[in-house]
């Protein structure tokens, strides 16, 4: 099984994807910021590791990802500064991208969001501008990677129990998707090498996760 450092470990998606991962026998590293989180993950059958990747230069966040057959992105300011967004979604994003690449991690999936890209449309004077500005660079930086990577779209976030069944497709409208069910996804793509550079978009649907993704 895969050995996989969820970055933003603590965050809603991540917490609903450690117990997916460990229960399908993965050895689960959450990267966390504050030392009173690390129970929370250690009851999902995580390792903690606490750091501030924010804070942290390259070299530093290779050292922690080092060993790891993947990463996956779960990071994010929360909807903070314009400053903090930037220094969170789009800089430390970006440095975790290179520090994969500088350990030896294969394999990278990034959760970002359905319709993210340069051509986000979203006016400079709208709060969501600095976090689609972001999402946009740090995607765009990952496309262009040596890494194995996969960019997951979920719609809006919902806290509703997952169906476990999704829509798959950029041309689709936005609507909403449960956080259980992104979790799903990311789980199910993790280990799946056809879903390797791909931008994946999705709503919650029909189609069961699996059989959505066979689909692409």
């Amino acid at each position: 099984m895969s050995s996989i450092a969820i970055v933003g470990g603590h965050g809603k998606v991540a917490l609903r994807l450690t117990p997916l991962l460990t229960g399908a026998g993965h050895d689960v590293t959450s990267i966390i910021r504050k030392p009173e989180q690390a129970p929370d993950v250690e009851a999902l059958g995580a390792r903690a590791a606490i750091a501030d990747v924010a804070a942290m230069s390259t070299e530093e966040i290779a050292g922690i990802l080092s060993g790891h057959t993947a990463v996956v992105w779960a990071a994010g300011a929360g909807g903070g500064s314009e400053e903090r967004t930037y220094a969170i979604d789009r800089d430390a994003a970006i440095r975790s991208i290179d520090a994969a690449v500088a350990a030896g991690v294969p394999r990278y999936v990034m959760l970002s969001y359905k319709g993210a890209g340069p051509d986000h449309g979203v006016p400079s004077d709208n709060s969501f501008h600095a976090y689609a500005e972001s999402k946009a660079a740090a995607d765009e930086h990952l496309r262009g990677s040596q890494l194995a990577w996969t960019i997951v779209g979920p719609s809006a976030l919902t806290d509703d129990d997952g169906t476990g069944r999704i829509e798959v497709g950029g041309d689709l409208e936005s609507t909403e998707v449960s956080r259980d069910d992104v979790a799903q996804v990311i789980a199910s793509v993790v280990g799946r090498p056809s879903t390797v550079g791909r931008f994946i978009e999705f709503n919650n649907g029909d189609t069961p996760v699996a059989e959505a993704l066979d689909s692409l």
